[in-house]
């Protein structure tokens, strides 16, 4: 089943653009003509079209994934970067009266470009011009808007305090919307939990355009909105943080080993402490095909990479009671404020300013296929060698596998508290990327029938039934809804078990109520009862 989608997808898509493309230009003026009535010559300035000399600049800016970043990639009818929450409203009405789908982009990360990709006629709504966030130290809070980037929080909050942060992921450049919409993992995962954990309220705007908070909307929507995935129930604008205490000093170390050096033992071993280690300790494996130092040849390296709340001596002490075969050492350790652990882990050199978060620019664009898996006993030893063989299969482009450790606070949270399911019992995250420079489709096709056989591979060694995936680590090999947006539970719980387990039920009865008729949706979005 997985290999059709890909080879019917463009079929699908020529067929679609023949059909109701051809169309879409009434559909297009009708649907401009409702926005300016409602907003008289205000919106023009936020609006693009393809005559619009802008309008490929604007689209592409924020495509991660050059996989939907081509000639034959579906484009947005209709672009709006809302400089306000009305123009949302509006944009729904007349989205909704119109009969367009509606695309929403807070940072372009999604990696199967739901985001901002659709194959039937679409309006897309880029968020980047609502980013305003506003810190208030005295009460550890915030509101953020929901076209804000994750750099962008992180330096807000490092202007008002040195001893604050968020639990929220590495890459500076990714949109808070989409990452809080999914549950939202980070740096301090297994001292705080998810960023969805520390949303107190949230503004929405919803199917009929109205606007609501967390009291208007019910709890049943803010439970799904806070990892139920994005574009599904509303268009979330602003969200509502706790922040979270940090000491004035932390540390971090990134220390490399290859398979000469033991990294099979060592990845090994790392499986049977890295959740049981003190829960100010997180702890990452990154895994990547590199030079040997025998000429001509080439070997696996395992980047142990950990942040410690707190000073490297007590670090230093710690993993010597728990993890004493990484032979760690102080020479390996760095202290640094929390937001100076923000640069060094996004990969930024020594002496960066803090300037830099604030850069929305791709750090690099690429095209790229990734899944994650979740582990609940440790890989045996001739499971690593065999994941080691498939990576040397690759000759020129990038494989990475990441290991990242939960247990600690992510096991005391009830695995229903939200839609993200995957707490007590999981001793880490697999996310497993490939990423190529070819722009053919010969090559995509290689490198992600490659991922898929790496996939196949780790079926008995991860969780199942059902074998559970992250959301924001979107797949769309693990299937899609229908295109006329009439999919059976049976049909959507095959993925959406995966994603969120027996949450998906719950979701789907939010759903019902909140958007019977399925206008906000996408490839995976959750259905509501009515389309079956």
């Amino acid at each position: 089943m997985n290999s059709l989608i890909p080879s019917i997808l463009p079929f699908l898509s020529m067929f679609l653009l023949s059909f109701s493309w051809t169309t879409s230009a009434h559909t297009h003026d009708d649907f401009l003509d409702c926005l300016y009535n409602k907003n008289s010559d205000s919106i023009s300035k936020v609006i693009y079209t393809p005559i619009n000399s802008s309008y490929p600049s604007v689209l592409q800016f924020s495509i991660r994934n050059l996989r939907f970043n081509t000639t034959a990639t579906p484009k947005p009818l209709v672009i709006v970067t809302p400089v306000n929450v009305s123009q949302i409203q509006d944009v729904v009405i007349c989205s909704k009266k119109h009969g367009l789908q509606i695309r929403v982009r807070s940072g372009g990360h999604d990696f199967e470009g739901l985001s901002y990709v659709s194959i039937v006629p679409f309006v897309l709504v880029d968020l980047i011009n609502l980013r305003m966030i506003n810190v208030d130290v005295e009460n550890s809070n915030a509101w953020v808007e929901a076209g804000a980037t994750l750099g962008e929080v992180y330096y807000s909050i490092a202007e008002k305090s040195k001893t604050l942060a968020f639990p929220a992921g590495v890459s500076p450049t990714v949109g808070v919307g989409g990452h809080f919409s999914g549950g939202g993992s980070g740096m301090i995962l297994r001292k705080f939990g998810l960023a969805a954990d520390h949303i107190t309220d949230a503004v929405l705007v919803d199917v009929e355009g109205r606007i609501h908070d967390r009291k208007s909307m019910g709890e049943d929507l803010f439970w799904a909105i806070r990892g139920g995935g994005g574009n599904t129930f509303g268009i979330v604008v602003a969200w509502k943080l706790n922040l979270v205490p940090v000491p004035p000093i932390v540390t971090g170390f990134n220390v490399s080993r290859t398979l000469e050096q033991n990294a099979t033992k060592l990845v090994h071993r790392w499986q049977f402490v890295s959740n049981k280690l003190h829960e100010d300790i997180f702890t990452r494996i990154f895994l990547r095909k590199v030079e040997s130092s025998q000429r001509g040849k080439t070997t696996i390296q395992a980047a142990f990479t950990t942040l410690f709340l707190g000073e490297v001596d007590r670090l230093l002490s710690l993993m010597q009671e728990s993890f004493p075969e990484l032979g760690l050492v102080k020479e390996d350790c760095i202290e640094m404020s929390w937001i100076e652990s923000v640069l060094y882990f996004a990969g930024f050199p020594s002496n960066t300013s803090l300037d830099a978060l604030l850069d929305r620019t791709p750090i690099s664009d690429v095209f790229f296929k990734t899944k994650s898996d979740y582990v609940k006993e440790p890989l045996p030893e001739i499971a690593l060698e065999g994941i080691w063989e498939r990576m040397d299969q690759l000759e020129v482009q990038i494989s990475e596998l990441q290991f990242t450790a939960y247990g600690g606070k992510m096991d005391e949270i009830s695995e229903s508290s939200l839609p993200f399911p995957h707490r007590a019992g999981i001793i880490f995250q697999i996310e497993y990327a490939v990423l190529w420079e070819e722009e053919s489709s010969e090559a995509s096709q290689r490198y992600i029938s490659w991922i898929r056989r790496l996939l196949d591979y780790m079926t008995p060694y991860v969780s199942k039934n059902p074998r559970q995936v992250y959301v924001n680590y979107r797949d769309l090999d693990l299937g899609i809804n229908n295109l006329d947006g009439n999919t059976s539970y049976k049909q959507a719980s095959i993925w959406g078990r995966k994603y969120f387990k027996k949450n998906f039920d719950r979701l789907v009865r939010v759903k019902t109520a909140v958007d019977p008729a399925n206008f906000f949706r996408h490839e995976q979005s959750i259905p509501p009862l009515s389309s079956w």
